[in-house]
């Protein structure tokens, strides 16, 4: 047999190099980017912090859902409503998943994805029927329910959590607070008669959606083809009668 020849050597290496860069490639691939879901934990029965700690709600599901549909690998962030925008476009997280109203004021800042939840009514809680709602409503920061009470002429009481607002009223600090319908009727509900809806609902937003980054289609789109396959299917549908069941109406497409 012949030897090899140092050209046939340099070859070979060269050979055994582009497998191995191959190989790493090949495997980088099936490595896929972490999508990260930013929510508030704070909000049920659309997100919250369930008995063990753990995140807990119908975005939670769905969020997990879409994931699944999509192919893709993501977790979940915690974040504080009041920067839960600020922090999505700096980076800190791909997505929100909020119970967060598609708004115009808002589209200009982020883009959102289809509605994975109708648009229903906001409505005012409060100790007693006739609770005064031109008064001082309680409602939190930078929802499009604040926005409304500050132009309804009544004073605008704000908190950071939702459930301040309601603490807020129990306390004596507002005459009423003013939120998603399907947010109250459970606290209602739980509240043993103590607190009862006052005046008449009010349609609000149009539907909640995802939120993403200006500009990210990519992502926004794999998200968009992962809820419209849960509309056709009935999944989402399965969801909302889960989560909504307490609602007067539970929500359907």
């Amino acid at each position: 047999m012949k030897p090899i020849t140092t050209n046939g050597r340099v070859t070979m290496k060269k050979l055994t190099l582009a497998t191995a860069i191959a190989a790493l490639a090949a495997t980088a691939g099936l490595a896929q980017e972490v999508v990260r879901i930013g929510t508030e934990g704070a909000y049920p029965p659309y997100n919250f912090i369930n008995d063990a700690g753990e995140l807990d709600g119908f975005e939670r599901e769905l969020g997990d859902a879409i994931c699944a549909h999509a192919g893709l690998t993501c977790e979940w962030v915690t974040n504080d409503w009041d920067s839960i925008i600020p922090n999505l476009t700096s980076g800190n997280y791909d997505v929100i998943m909020a119970g967060m109203s598609i708004t115009p004021e808002r589209d200009e800042v982020v883009d959102f994805s289809q509605d994975y939840y109708p648009a229903t009514p906001s409505a005012y809680l409060g100790l007693t029927a006739d609770a005064d709602i031109g008064g001082t409503v309680a409602a939190q920061v930078s929802t499009i329910q604040a926005a409304y009470v500050a132009e309804s002429g009544a004073t605008l009481l704000e908190f950071a959590t939702p459930e301040e607002t309601i603490q807020s009223v129990r306390d004596g600090e507002a005459d009423a607070v003013f939120a998603d319908y399907d947010y109250l009727a459970p606290v209602a509900a739980a509240s043993g008669g103590e607190l009862v809806f006052v005046g008449e609902r009010v349609p609000l937003g149009g539907g909640v959606g995802a939120a993403f980054r200006e500009g990210d289609d990519t992502l926004r789109g794999q998200w968009d083809a992962a809820l419209a396959a849960m509309k056709a299917d009935g999944s989402l549908n399965t969801l909302l009668a889960k989560w909504f069941s307490d609602a007067a109406e539970v929500p359907q497409y």
